[in-house]
């Protein structure tokens, strides 16, 4: 069991030596490589670690969509502290864009716009575009977003009606490679910075294409060096968990 930032942290290649991360996490803190499900709000993955090991002090370290699944990394106890150490490294994630459709939220969380039934659009075409958003770039959050405005979250003044247009910030997109192309789909892997939206990115190169484009599946493959393959599902984390319960007499 590897530790980080001084704590133990918890992978698939050390789910035997549970039952001592779980004493560290109880007395000390430790940090979870949880691999999140489709329709998880990264809050749902806090509250059933909660529940799971009967601690309240647990948070994350970057918040993933519902529609996202893969890496989050969770810390319990004095390890929240240092949740900040995760939240500034790169992040890799896996995504599936649908090119001549937009929505509301950006992502397949809505109903689709269609604004271009038929894309002509070659990959040769796709891929000089794509060239575009390589590099330090300025980017606008997305409305339905986590992050705060005036003190209140975008999200939930987007669902009251209130209009808001987020300041543009500058990120940086280490690689952006095209792994699929078959119209009106094609799948990215995106190597970026903390502080990046996939959304905001397929939204900006569905304007550029012109044809509008939004997220239909994303995967956070990594964050840093720590990979979603070391990372453990929930049923495999409850798995462990009952089984290191003591038998009733």
């Amino acid at each position: 069991m590897q530790l980080c930032e001084g704590m133990p942290l918890l992978e698939r290649s050390c789910l035997q030596a549970y039952p001592q991360w779980l004493h560290e996490a109880r007395t000390q803190g430790a940090f979870v490589l949880l691999d999140k499900p489709r329709g998880w709000t990264s809050f749902e993955a806090v509250l059933f670690l909660r529940r799971l090991l009967q601690l309240r002090r647990i948070g994350h370290a970057g918040t993933l969509d519902p529609l996202a699944t893969g890496l989050l990394i969770l810390g319990i106890g004095q390890a929240t502290k240092k949740l900040a150490f995760f939240q500034k490294l790169p992040k890799t994630y896996s995504t599936t864009l649908k090119l001549g459709a937009i929505t509301e939220t950006e992502d397949a969380e809505a109903p689709e716009q269609v604004l271009c039934p038929q894309i002509t659009l070659s990959e040769a075409e796709f891929r000089l575009l794509l060239e575009r958003f390589r590099g330090d770039i300025e980017q606008i959050p997305p409305r339905y977003a986590a992050i705060k405005y005036r003190g209140q979250r975008l999200y939930a003044l987007s669902r009251s009606g209130v209009e808001v247009t987020p300041q543009p910030r500058r990120v940086h997109i280490a690689e952006l490679e095209l792994l699929d192309f078959s119209p009106p789909y094609a799948r990215l892997r995106v190597v970026c910075s903390a502080g990046t939206y996939i959304r905001a990115l397929v939204r900006d190169i569905g304007i550029a294409a012109g044809v509008g484009a939004y997220v239909v599946e994303l995967r956070r493959l990594a964050i840093g060096p720590y990979t979603v393959e070391d990372a453990i599902t929930p049923d495999e984390l409850a798995s462990y968990s009952n089984a290191c319960l003591p038998t009733p007499n």
